[in-house]
């Protein structure tokens, strides 16, 4: 008699193949909504999301049935046992469908399967929770599911009932059956992995379609970070380093290193040093694309609109990731975005880097970091204190001084007035201050003061966005009233765009977003179209600020690189990318190296090898920086002459 026809293996049978068509119904929607960009590649999505679903199906089912394998036949035959099986089959029901309306809303937020995103949303849970709350009518979604659970529980019942009826196995067969599961468990961890072969090309919808949610989201746990070297293509590290420097090799640059893909370099500044104040605003997913000066008819931006006109605007500015913590990142360490975690969470060894606030503090700035929202979220308070800046976030305020909070913080309005406090003080005090504020605004749910904008709050990113634009510009008018304002720079940056997904890995349209610099009275207005980084945001401004210091960045300053290869560094949680103007180079694990043609037009993707220019840069930016971090090359090692210099 087969293994298979005993009630153990047929219960379980019976929960993994309910799960298994879950898996099929929830891919054939995502798949049937997105026809036009992953169409072709039909067979090859659902033939690997099979074995995607297989595999995850072995570890999920191996604990339920080693317990049903050993369950005594005593146990098995009682009343109150046969009634908890069927609870965990309506329990079962539930999960899986809960799991699939899941899948649903954070593809239509993020365009993927379940990701690192996830996995920090789960360790976030009070934020994400009530983001969730606020977002979605949750009491309904959850009653619907428990009901459509019931009623699945209800019409399941004569196979249920048969199952639970079948005869029970011998001792012989329970134990083929545990070998057989354990044998198949074990061969799905040695074969398949998250970068297993797939047929779709360069198509990253198709490729995410023919994941398993649940399967991205534990990998996820285990590969939060990815060695390079191990995972991504290299090069002698001579080579790397002769790259890598003539990248950087500015007019006021010296390189002081000794050791290979060491890029320490002293920066030397003509002119006299100057210390204005600064304020340096990260904008919460803010895409240059909204933006009415860039062909947006909806009135969105009217006051960045008019900023734009009296800023240095950077026009060709991008981006290096897709999350906050990437952009902060690249804008506080000047680094490319390493694979796995950002270095701002990667607990332990997020801090003591030669950071823009480090730099500033060093020459006698209060450099502070402002957040709308209680900083323990994404590692914020320890990234930043271990990294020259005291913290001022939701926690550090007041309740009194909060006029509106939702799930990610209080309202920009309350955010501008702190900094507006902070200002204040330390004008009063003779103090050059550097704040550098992260907003929370534009971010599902979507919620802020009534009365302010024509679209009523909660009602989608539209309003989020006209929201943030008219908190910009009360903040600027208040500013305007104060003694420090003329001796200020004013720097609106947005962390990462509202949204990055598309059929490629990675999609550079996508990473585009605004740079304002404004101090009407420092800074001559203009726009410059030379395509620019988050990364080069420090080196650019610590030039307009005429210091000299030693640095451990990898951006550029702006204003100096007129002879330098034009390049913009962009990526995700594996992919990494160098991007020329025209053409893209991705790196990706398992030593992947593709380049992308005409990146912003056709975009023919083909593969190349280490031979390839574009390739070679990339290799370079990326094999360095991880080199460096793991070496502490990138350390801050203060030198008491540096503050003299801009003091004198």
């Amino acid at each position: 008699m087969l293994a298979t026809r005993t009630a153990p293996m047929r219960y379980l049978l019976l929960l993994t193949s309910l799960w298994l068509i879950t898996f099929l119904l929830t891919r054939g929607v995502l798949y049937f909504t997105h026809l036009s960009e992953a169409g072709e590649h039909f067979f090859s999505i659902f033939f690997t999301g099979l074995i995607y679903d297989l595999s995850f199906l072995l570890y999920a089912a191996l604990p339920l049935g080693l317990y049903l394998l050993i369950c005594p036949a005593r146990l098995w035959r009682l009343r109150l046992h046969r009634g908890l099986l069927r609870f965990v089959l309506f329990a079962s029901l539930f999960i899986m469908l809960f799991v699939a309306v899941a899948e649903w809303l954070f593809w239509d937020e993020f365009g993927v399967r379940f990701n690192f995103i996830a996995v920090d949303y789960l360790v976030y849970s009070d934020e994400v929770l009530n983001n969730i709350l606020e977002s979605y009518p949750i009491g309904l979604i959850l009653s619907v599911i428990a009901l459509a659970a019931l009623v699945l529980t209800l019409a399941l019942s004569k196979p249920l009932r048969q199952a639970l009826d079948a005869p029970l196995p011998s001792a012989r067969q329970r134990l083929g059956s545990l070998g057989a599961l354990a044998l198949l468990a074990v061969g799905s961890v040695l074969v398949i992995n998250q970068d297993m072969p797939r047929g779709e090309g360069g198509n990253a919808y198709a490729r995410e379609l023919a994941s398993n949610g649940p399967y991205q989201f534990f990998a996820a746990f285990r590969n939060n970070e990815l060695d390079y070297p191990q995972f991504y293509g290299s090069l002698d590290e001579n080579d790397s380093t002769r790259l890598i420097r003539a990248e950087l090799q500015e007019p006021n640059a010296r390189f002081t290193g000794e050791e290979p893909m060491n890029i320490r370099r002293t920066i030397t500044n003509p002119g006299t040093p100057r210390t204005p104040n600064i304020v340096l605003v990260t904008i919460e997913s803010f895409s240059a694309k909204y933006m009415g000066s860039n062909g947006d008819t909806r009135n969105l931006t009217p006051n960045l609109d008019v900023l734009r006109k009296q800023s240095l605007y950077f026009n060709n500015f991008y981006a290096t990731g897709t999350r906050t913590d990437r952009g902060l990142e690249a804008i506080t360490l000047s680094m490319p975005p390493t694979p796995g975690r950002s270095i701002v969470k990667r607990i332990g060894r997020e801090s003591g880097f030669a950071s823009l606030g480090q730099q500033l503090s060093d020459v006698g700035y209060d450099s502070v970091y402002v957040y709308g929202g209680r900083g323990y979220f994404d590692n914020m308070n320890a990234f930043f204190s271990g990294n020259g800046y005291r913290i001022v976030d939701q926690s550090s305020v007041a309740e009194a001084d909060i006029s509106f909070k939702n799930a990610w913080g209080m309202s920009d309005e309350d955010l501008y007035k702190q900094a507006i406090k902070l200002a204040d003080a330390d004008h009063a005090n003779q103090v050059p201050f550097f704040l550098q504020l992260m907003t929370t605004s534009n971010h599902r749910p979507y919620t802020y003061p009534d009365g302010r904008i024509d679209i009523p709050s909660g009602n989608g990113r539209d309003g989020a966005v006209k929201y943030t634009d008219h908190a910009i510009g009360q903040f600027l008018d208040q500013a305007r009233s104060k003694p420090w304002f003329d001796n200020t720079l004013f720097i609106f940056v947005a962390d990462h765009t509202a949204g990055s997904a598309g059929k490629e890995d990675l999609p550079v349209s996508n990473y585009q977003i605004p740079l304002f610099i404004y101090a009407p009275k420092l800074i001559e207005a203009r726009e410059e179209s030379k395509l620019a980084s988050q990364i080069d945001l420090a080196p650019t401004l610590l030039g307009l600020l005429n210091m000299s210091y030693t640095s451990t960045f990898f951006g550029r300053d702006l204003m100096q690189q007129d002879n330098l290869p034009p390049r913009v560094l962009i990526g995700n949680y594996q992919h990494l990318g160098l991007f020329d103007g025209q053409d893209l180079a991705i790196l990706s694990p398992q030593n992947g190296l593709r380049r992308h043609d005409q990146a912003l037009g056709e975009s023919r993707e083909r593969t190349v090898d280490r031979r390839d220019p574009l390739i070679q840069r990339a290799i370079a930016y990326y094999q360095v920086a991880s080199y460096g971090f793991t070496h502490h090359l990138l350390d801050w090692q203060p030198e008491p002459a540096a503050q003299t210099a801009l003091k004198n």
